[in-house]
């Protein structure tokens, strides 16, 4: 094993074998495919070739001399891969969250005549996705909605990778839209490593009906987005109409009141100026 490691280490600051990194991107469980890109334009006999695939200082598969060998092979790569040679590609099977990284495909050549000789070398960083649910809405409050009140939602979706950007609220009325960017709570699993999200939303009740409020989810990736389905948010006619005899009502009791007030305090003022001319009158005549 050490001598095999040696050879990984060696050929990772070999000058002249750069390789350019390949992304690959794989669904959770699926099969993923690493290619070496092996051209093989000497038409070498894979019995003089050492091959290996390799993640950091893990063994990931090895052909020796064209024969496939399984005593160098990290525990957690076992019965996981197969390889096909007419393509120079490795199948690592059932991917799981665990295998995301840089991986390299390593060929060195190898007769009787000569050391070992490094001709190729090849790597990729491997990304693992696994999808969300689409976003389920849940409304937290009781009863039904009344004008004046709250909403109180939560919109949550569960079982995905990567990490997602972020949870967007959508509050639509008629042709207008209007987005709210809310914090969202993110949570991981420690056995599948899959994450989970939520965010809250708190806001007056509308006071135009009906309106519909959906939450969208933004994914890493370049994977795009998902949305709820609309919660529609419709409020009744009699409680609208009681909610402006509620709001209305008191403020045209105080109106009232305030003018009530001012009248009875310029007929008071009215009668005083009265008696004071009375008064003035009289003064004079005597």
């Amino acid at each position: 094993m050490e001598v095999c490691i040696f050879f990984l280490y060696a050929m990772i600051f070999l000058p002249g074998i750069a390789a350019n990194v390949h992304p690959v991107k794989a669904f959770l469980h699926h099969t993923v495919h690493l290619s070496c890109y092996f051209p093989n334009s000497q038409e070498t006999d894979v019995k003089n070739l050492i091959i290996f695939w390799q993640k950091d200082t893990k063994v990931v598969h090895e052909v020796y001399h064209g024969q496939e060998k399984h005593e160098h092979l990290s525990p957690e790569y076992i019965n996981r891969t197969k390889v096909d040679m007419a393509k120079w590609t490795l199948q690592l099977l059932n991917a799981g969250v665990e295998d995301e990284g840089r991986y390299q495909c390593i060929i060195m050549e190898k007769t009787p005549e000569q050391q070992k000789t490094v001709i190729h070398q090849s790597e990729w960083s491997l990304h693992i996705i696994a999808n969300y649910s689409q976003p389920e809405i849940a409304e937290l409050h009781s009863g039904e909605l009344k004008p004046n009140g709250y909403l109180n939602l939560t919109c949550s979706s569960s079982g995905g990778y990567p990490e997602p950007k972020e949870m967007t609220w959508l509050i639509s009325h008629e042709n207008i839209t209007h987005s709210s960017t809310a914090h969202m709570d993110v949570s991981q699993d420690a056995v599948t490593k899959l994450y989970n999200v939520t965010s809250k939303l708190n806001i007056p009740v509308p006071a135009r009906s009906p309106t519909n409020i959906s939450c969208l989810l933004r994914l890493r990736e370049q994977l795009g987005s998902l949305v709820s389905v609309p919660l529609s948010i419709e409020i009744k006619e009699k409680e609208m109409e009681q909610a402006k005899i509620n709001f209305f009502g008191p403020l045209i009791a105080v109106v009232v009141v305030i003018i009530s007030a001012l009248l009875l305090g310029f007929m008071i003022l009215k009668k005083k100026r009265n008696i004071l001319s009375t008064n003035q009158s009289v003064s004079l005549a005597v």
